[in-house]
């Protein structure tokens, strides 16, 4: 198992790892593997678009050294858990609107302890405002209209001014008469009119052909 230039990930051939947090345990069928007394969990691109934005030639760990955690959009947990896994002692606080995905999300937090599982809208963060307060990290995976606006209203309640933004942008969820980077351009414009520079887009071929993967810095 070798290490990678992103903090907490691990790789083995083309797939990507990382140290499994509860021992035994897997979330959502994924392979375990023991290297050195250390076991570790297969990340799967086609699971989870961070790791997919990884392997797409993520230069950055925008994770890095985040003590707290503002995830959006945590459906069942798949990715939230090896959020939990890169950093094992940071609070990942984990909004979900569906009470259906929540319930298994909730059961996820039961037994990995940083995450923090919300029942919330995420269009409505003066909501949760009191419970997370600032993050350095904001991660968004939601499939609605007005993804920009969500992300970009987050940023500015809870993104702290040396913090990082990643935006899993559905392009098909905005519209679907207009072209994918024509979709992409507007969320652009909108991050950047809220204040936030967008340092790179990376479409997410061949593991999700609908989402591009914005990183924001404040």
């Amino acid at each position: 198992m070798d290490p990678t230039n992103w903090p907490g990930v691990f790789r083995e051939g083309r797939d990507l790892f990382t140290v499994n947090l509860r021992p035994g345990e897997r979330v959502y069928g994924e392979e375990l593997r023991t290297s050195g007394r250390v076991e570790y969990r297969q990340w799967d691109p086609f699971r989870s678009k961070l790791a997919a934005w990884l392997l797409r030639g993520a230069n950055e760990a925008p994770w890095a050294g985040a003590r707290n955690v503002l995830y959006l959009g945590g459906a069942h947990g798949t990715t939230a858990s090896h959020v939990s896994d890169l950093l094992p002692h940071a609070r990942i606080f984990v909004v979900e609107k569906s009470p259906t995905s929540f319930a298994p999300l909730l059961a996820l937090a039961r037994r990995r302890t940083n995450l923090f599982p919300i029942l919330a809208d995420a269009q409505l963060p003066e909501r949760y405002a009191a419970d997370v307060g600032t993050v350095e990290f904001l991660y968004q995976d939601i499939a609605q209209r007005t993804q920009a606006a969500i992300f970009t209203e987050n940023a500015r309640t809870f993104l702290s001014s040396e913090g990082r933004g990643l935006m899993m942008l559905k392009v098909r969820s905005v519209t679907q008469t207009r072209p994918a980077p024509a979709i992409v351009h507007a969320a652009r414009t909108e991050i950047a009119h809220g204040g936030f520079t967008v340092l790179s887009e990376s479409p997410l071929v061949p593991f999700s052909r609908e989402h591009t993967a914005l990183l924001v810095r404040s």
